[in-house]
């Protein structure tokens, strides 16, 4: 696969990613460890399939326990976090919370061996918290105190992602395949804790199951794969940076599809986080 094939691919993910806000509203009321649970469930099914249909079962025994261990956390926390963020505050204010991810990925990037910050990244980080600020304050629907938990839990799955983002630079590297075996185990992991701590609420209707159906085949499914092809064959500045337009689609489908109010409000704390992200993203091409 050439690179700019593989940079393509990865780009897939970005967009699925933009869909993960509006779906997890659809697939209410099903709590969120349950949701995991089903998402992770179809996605670890979907990659099982792909990686017997290619021949790569084998790669799987050579994959050491402790990247498998990281992976399962990094993808249920993240996505137990996102969930319960999203069940306890509006999607939108939620949604753009998370995704300080890109913007906190290159701020601890300059943590790891050869790596420095450089004020392009403290100016974009000031600028992303500058649009978090924005959503509890008095973004789209404005400060509530009863939404402080979901706000709370939104900025926990920002870290968990971009943590787990950084330090899977250290833990060694895995093939593509292994991603079916992080979905599966986040599956099993969630199934587990789902039924010893909640009340089984399925999604409700037609609508509930669907955008369940399309989570796991989708944002929590087949987006972990291409990414994964995207960072390991792809331009990963370019991937980086395309990365940013997610909490700007993500807003932009929540409006269109009425769930999110349009405002002013929402619109500078898009624009925020997504600049800051730019120019932290800039500061590291240049270093």
């Amino acid at each position: 696969m050439t690179r700019s094939r593989a940079t393509a691919v990865g780009f897939i993910a970005v967009l699925l990613w933009s869909l993960l806000a509006l779906l997890t509203v659809g697939s209410e009321p099903a709590p969120p460890l349950l949701l995991n649970a089903l998402c992770f469930t179809i996605g670890g099914t979907l990659g099982m399939i792909w990686t017997a249909a290619s021949g790569k079962l084998g790669q799987l025994r050579l994959v050491p326990l402790k990247v498998y261990a990281f992976g399962t956390l990094g993808l249920f926390g993240y996505h137990a976090l996102y969930f319960s963020a999203l069940r306890l505050a509006p999607a939108a204010e939620a949604g753009l919370i998370a995704y300080l991810w890109p913007l906190l990925i290159v701020l601890f990037s300059g943590l790891l061996p050869g790596e420095h910050l450089k004020a392009g990244h403290l100016i974009g980080a000031g600028l992303g918290f500058a649009g978090a600020a924005t959503i509890i304050s008095g973004g789209g629907e404005g400060f509530q105190a009863q939404y402080l938990p979901g706000y709370g839990l939104a900025l926990l799955c920002a870290l968990t992602w971009s943590g787990y983002s950084v330090l899977s630079r250290l833990v060694g590297k895995a093939p593509t395949a292994s991603v079916a075996v992080f979905c599966l185990a986040t599956a099993i992991a969630s199934w587990g804790l789902h039924f010893a701590l909640e009340e089984t609420v399925w999604p409700a209707g037609t609508l509930g199951w669907l955008s369940t159906l399309l989570l796991g085949l989708g944002p929590v499914g087949l987006a972990f794969y291409v990414w994964d092809i995207g960072v390991k064959q792809g331009d990963i500045q370019m991937l980086g940076t395309s990365s940013y337009a997610a909490p700007l689609l993500s807003t932009l489908i929540l409006v269109l599809a009425g769930i999110a109010a349009a405002s002013w409000g929402l619109a500078l704390a898009a624009a925020l986080i997504t600049g800051g992200a730019l120019i932290a993203a800039r500061a590291s091409s240049a270093s």
